[in-house]
């Protein structure tokens, strides 16, 4: 089981923190951050169900991980071990997640792919979203797998897209001239772009693409 204390910050003032593997206990908790943190037109059927947070704490507790802060869960973050091609990285949410009931968790896969990150909005300024990817790279290097990768929404593109194709606006992202919720927050945490994917995921603000994002492991020599 996964436990760290540590201290986060509400503008200057240090908050305290538990970053920990979460439990049945918990279930109610996170589907109440789910749902606070992808409201409509996300769709509510993506929203987690306890069959799927089930699944998560049984197949692969290692990738279950939750933000405590004021006696209950504010954040969370979910992943799987999955075996990667980069030759071949086309791929769906549903697909490669089992629609987030990670039943094809691979336990001697090459890559830990995150499923979902999501924190309350409340909470969204004390910077738990970073601080739970920086966790999961923790687990990457105790695992010994070759990177951690996963599909980023794009939840700007609708924006643009009556001018721009999905390659331009991630481009516009890098180059700094645009930013993007979720691509920006991403690149903040270390992740580097693989390639734009459409249609990986139902999302009507990023009109259904994603940038599949990986953070290579520094100590794995592939």
């Amino acid at each position: 089981m996964y436990r760290k204390e540590q201290y986060v910050f509400n503008g200057d003032t240090p908050e305290k923190a538990v970053i920990r593997s979460y439990t049945r206990d918990d279930f109610a908790a996170l589907i109440d951050i789910q749902k606070m943190s992808f409201p409509p037109p996300f769709p509510s059927e993506l929203w987690w169900n306890e069959e799927q947070l089930t699944n998560h704490i049984t197949l692969f507790p290692q990738g279950a991980l939750c933000v405590e802060m004021d006696g209950r869960p504010v954040a969370s973050i979910t992943a799987l071990l999955v075996d990667f091609d980069p030759e071949h990285a086309q791929h769906t949410w549903v697909e490669i997640t089992d629609g987030g009931y990670i039943t094809n968790h691979r336990p001697d896969g090459n890559t830990l792919y995150i499923v979902d990150i999501c924190a309350l909005p409340a909470y969204r300024k004390l910077g738990l979203g970073k601080w739970l990817m920086l966790s999961m790279y923790e687990v990457v290097v105790q695992l010994g797998v070759e990177r951690l990768l996963g599909g980023g929404r794009m939840p700007g593109f609708h924006k643009y897209a009556d001018h721009m194709s999905a390659e331009q606006y991630v481009q516009a992202v890098l180059e700094g001239t645009l930013k993007d919720p979720v691509i920006s927050f991403l690149l903040r945490c270390g992740r580097t772009p693989v390639q734009i994917v459409p249609g990986y995921l139902e999302d009507e603000e990023s009109l259904n693409h994603a940038l599949l994002m990986e953070w290579k492991n520094p100590f794995k020599r592939t």
